[in-house]
């Protein structure tokens, strides 16, 4: 039996969206997950723009979820209310905005122990470099592939797997 055959799944991870309120990610089987990790303060932070647009050009298919983290550059400092008033107000952002969490070291959620360890995923490795990494996830909850905060979330490496 090989490791990918031991990988655990996506669908029994929990978290919160930034209201408290659970998520439950096997509500979203059948369509892609694009899994972003943002921060209000960043120089990719213009990219809530495109994220929305990708969001509500591919809603039949896919879910955006931004996933607040303050562990680069500090550059995500607020509290749940503000990161949330600040991509309405500044983005018109309706996608799903989870808790803040930690992408990376010691405390690192499990979420992101999936999307970043092979063992876990079952498909790679990979770490989280900066705001704004994505990771996307297929219909059944495999990973496809991740992108560096430099690629536009409307981007061909992107939109060619929607």
């Amino acid at each position: 039996m090989s490791s990918i055959d031991n990988h655990s799944s996506l669908y029994s991870i929990k978290i919160n969206s930034i209201n408290g309120i659970p998520v439950n990610f096997i509500e979203f089987k059948g369509k892609k997950i694009l899994f972003v990790n943002v921060a209000s303060k960043c120089g990719f932070t213009p990219q809530y723009k495109a994220l929305q647009k990708l969001s509500d050009t591919y809603k039949e298919s896919l879910v955006v979820i931004g996933v607040p983290c303050n562990q680069f550059g500090k550059q995500e400092p607020g509290k749940a209310s503000e990161i949330e008033s600040f991509c309405k107000v500044n983005y018109g952002v309706t996608f799903l905005i989870s808790e803040k969490i930690d992408v990376k070291g010691g405390d690192i959620h499990p979420l992101y122990q999936w999307l970043t360890q092979k063992v876990k995923n079952g498909s790679k490795n990979s770490s989280v470099k900066w705001n704004f990494q994505k990771y996307l996830v297929n219909e059944n909850g495999e990973l496809i592939d991740y992108f560096y905060s430099i690629t536009k979330p409307l981007s061909k490496k992107i939109i060619k797997h929607l």
